[in-house]
């Protein structure tokens, strides 16, 4: 009896990352949606940071806001990990789906614009431009939980997305959403996100581990 309890417990804290990261991958395929819709990259950029805007002031789970605190947490965070990438992966999935279904259905020419940017660099590129990337997402999440003023929290998020976004940074879950309304999942396309994953990672946990090591309390 209290094992099936103990099972209960653990199951609906899984359950609970993966709606979390379903949750945060709607809001970047918002965010993804507007930038698609605009013409001018600054403006787009700027919008897109609604996105993660809204998942850090509703505490849900994107794998590359969450990554770099594996440092101070145990092994089992690598689980709520996983579960925040595959619900990032549903929700951006969902999103762009549904967006072709729309009138907005002709931002679908820019996504194949963007992906086919991206699938025809070559990994090593891909890999240092996803470093820059997680290093920024780490830099803006952890801005926003530790800034002691509003402003501060607000500003540190639209600055690293816009600059990830005009650099042309790679973000892994920004571009499961760009993949997905541009239609260009294959082998090569799943083997290009898991470099994004992972440079995202590698970015992240170089600044976490530069925070911790130097202003953690």
């Amino acid at each position: 009896m209290k094992r099936k309890i103990v099972d209960k417990k653990y199951l609906k804290k899984y359950c609970d990352y993966l709606i979390k990261g379903i949750y945060a991958g709607l809001m970047i395929g918002i965010g993804g949606t507007v930038y698609l819709s605009v013409k001018d990259s600054v403006t787009g950029s700027f919008l897109f940071s609604i996105g993660l805007l809204m998942i850090c002031m509703y505490g849900m789970n994107l794998y590359t806001g969450k990554v770099g605190y594996i440092l101070i947490n145990k092994i089992n965070y690598t689980i709520e990990l996983l579960l925040s990438l595959i619900g990032n992966f549903i929700g951006t999935f969902i999103v762009g789906r549904l967006i072709l279904l729309t009138r907005f259905s002709n931002i679908q020419v820019r996504a194949l614009e963007i992906s086919n940017l991206k699938l025809n660099d070559n990994l090593v590129s891909i890999l240092v431009l996803s470093i820059f990337c997680g290093m920024l997402m780490y830099i803006a999440v952890n801005n926003y939980k530790k800034a002691n003023n509003e402003i501060g929290k607000y500003v540190g998020i639209f600055m690293c997305v816009m600059v990830f976004i005009l650099c042309g940074f790679e973000h892994c879950v920004a571009n499961m959403y760009y993949f997905t309304v541009a239609s260009v999942w294959s082998w090569k396309t799943l083997l290009y996100l898991l470099i994004m994953v992972l440079g995202n990672s590698i970015g992240s946990i170089i600044i976490a581990f530069f925070y911790n090591l130097n202003y953690k309390n």
